[in-house]
């Protein structure tokens, strides 16, 4: 009998938890560009939480990096997607994303800048603990978060998943405040093995508190399953690196938030 009703009343439980997420879509701003972030957040929580802002890949804000501050916010973090870009500048083609990243590659202040924002707008939120915010970012992202740390920003840290590594001022890394995770595919042809180990020696000078998880066998964009299955093209998912990287950033955050 007990069973019975389990199995009657499970999908409005199912309905009551999913609907525990509060998800909003913010609009923020850096001077006159209007900005379009992305906001996620348990409604059941008690006290003031960690948050964790959010940056996307080349393509801009897409349900792949909603669904990743839905998780983080299952978590019980308060999650806030960064929008880099602005407003209604979403590409749909790498050729149009190639474009879009290299206006903030070829000018890393206001990348720093515009992830800043983001952390600013987070901590205003009334639901987060302003002294408990990080950043994690992907591919583009990834870069992005990395230029956020070297900026100096007053974060816990930083993660990177498959993320660009290179920086045009690597002294900068003395500015570093929190701890830098980085998840990394081992066969990534975009962001090489050299190009890790420069990242590796650049951490290593500055004396900056950081990690490394090097997945085999994983490529770029190895934790978005909208990535295909070819890892010959350079580009993947890769479901084992997938699960251990965001296992890496679990514990991570356990340390820097405790």
């Amino acid at each position: 009998m007990k069973v019975l009703l389990f199995l009657l009343l499970a999908p409005f439980f199912s309905i009551n938890l999913l609907a525990q997420i509060h998800k909003e879509t913010v609009e923020y701003k850096d001077g006159d560009q209007v900005l379009e972030g992305y906001l996620a957040y348990n409604e059941s929580l008690s006290q003031k939480a960690p948050a964790v802002v959010v940056v996307h890949e080349w393509t801009g804000i897409n349900n792949y990096i909603k669904m990743r501050c839905d998780q983080l916010a299952e978590l019980g973090y308060v999650a806030f997607a960064a929008d880099i870009y602005g407003k209604g500048i979403r590409p749909s083609n790498p050729q149009d994303a190639g474009k879009q990243a290299t206006i903030y590659r070829n000018n890393r202040t206001l990348m720093r800048h515009r992830v800043q924002l983001a952390v600013d707008e987070v901590r205003k939120q009334k639901q987060t603990d302003p002294l408990k915010v990080a950043a994690i970012g992907y591919c583009f992202g990834g870069g992005c978060v990395l230029e956020l740390a070297r900026s100096g920003a007053d974060v816990k840290g930083v993660v990177s998943f498959h993320g660009n590594l290179d920086t045009p001022n690597p002294d900068d890394a003395k500015n570093i405040k929190g701890r830098v995770l980085v998840c990394h595919g081992a066969d990534d042809p975009f962001v090489t093995m050299d190009a890790l180990s420069t990242f590796i020696g650049e951490m290593k000078k500055a004396k900056v508190n950081f990690e490394v998880g090097l997945y085999s066998g994983a490529v770029h964009s190895f934790s978005n399953p909208a990535s295909g299955n070819d890892p010959s093209k350079g580009v993947a998912y890769n479901k084992e690196a997938d699960e251990r990287s965001w296992e890496s950033m679990k514990n991570f955050f356990g340390r820097i938030f405790k």
